[in-house]
């Protein structure tokens, strides 16, 4: 069955307005084709793609299994980092708390040193002023 497509442009008398017309084509079946053919067309290309994406996909998993190994040399890196700076910090403290008597003996003395201070300057004041009274009782 064949359909005729006919399109045909149609103006109304007195009017300025153009009316498109389309017909419907018939229909025609397709030819038959060699299914047997086109099947092993498709398995044999096929065939040559899926080694391929296959070997993609494993260098993929390869490319990851890599880059895991490398990541857990860096964790095991910064953990060996980690765990070095804990045990100096450890270190560091108990020296610290070694030391915290002899800091607080020396913030004593630095106070006992500054009320020193303090007296002398209050010893040279008063001692200025009775030279002012004897200089002045002596004349």
């Amino acid at each position: 069955m064949t359909t005729i497509s006919i399109t045909a442009i149609l103006t109304s008398p007195g009017t300025r307005d153009n009316v498109m017309v389309e017909m419907a084509k018939e229909a025609t079946e397709p030819a038959k084709v060699d299914i047997t053919g086109l099947c092993q067309d498709m398995f044999s290309k096929m065939a040559m793609y899926l080694p391929g994406e296959m070997t993609a996909t494993s260098e993929d998993y390869k490319l990851l299994e890599n880059t895991n190994k490398l990541i857990s040399l860096k964790y095991l890196e910064t953990k060996a980092a980690a765990a070095n700076i804990s045990r100096n910090l450890k270190d560091l403290h108990r020296k610290y708390e070694a030391l915290q008597p002899h800091l607080d003996q020396i913030t004593l003395i630095e106070e006992q040193v500054a009320a020193l201070e303090q007296a002398a300057y209050k010893l040279d004041a008063y001692s200025k002023k009775l030279e002012a009274k004897y200089k002045k009782l002596e004349r």
